[in-house]
């Protein structure tokens, strides 16, 4: 299973030179770029752990591509993203989000079944990587 989150997640792993590419279309609109690391990638979770501070006024994407690099370095078997921020009024919020990095095993998904009062049935989907504490996920 391979996770399909962000933008460009049905292409081919991003290359350092697209990541660059990407980053500096983004600091040319005049958005924060920031990296992001996790090791549990449900959709819904979007509190990633930052690596570093966001990179606002940064004018060149090869500081961006470097920072992910010194994350890969560390937590290489988790996920790694790239965000861009865009702080004018009226956004306000992330315009561009992308996976730069992957564990080499991708676990996938469950559908979780709860069934309550009367004939009330909910679905959710769960992680199969939260099965194992945090930091031991990706092996």
């Amino acid at each position: 299973m391979r996770l399909r989150q962000g933008q460009f997640s049905f292409l081919p792993d991003l290359t350092d030179d697209d990541i660059r590419a990407q980053a500096q279309y983004a600091i040319d609109q005049g958005w924060a770029v920031s990296v992001e690391y996790t090791d549990d990638p449900h959709p819904r979770n979007t509190y990633w752990e930052m690596w570093g501070h966001p990179m606002f006024d940064n004018p060149d994407a090869a500081a961006v591509v470097f920072e992910v690099n010194e994350c890969r370095k560390e937590h290489g078997g988790k996920y790694i993203r790239v965000i861009a921020f865009d702080s004018t009024a009226g956004w306000e919020s992330i315009r561009m989000s992308f996976i730069v990095n992957r564990p080499a095993d991708e676990p996938g998904f469950r559908v979780v079944r709860q069934e309550g009062e009367g004939r009330i049935v909910r679905y959710t989907i769960e992680s199969y990587a939260v099965r194992e504490p945090e930091g031991r996920r990706y092996a």
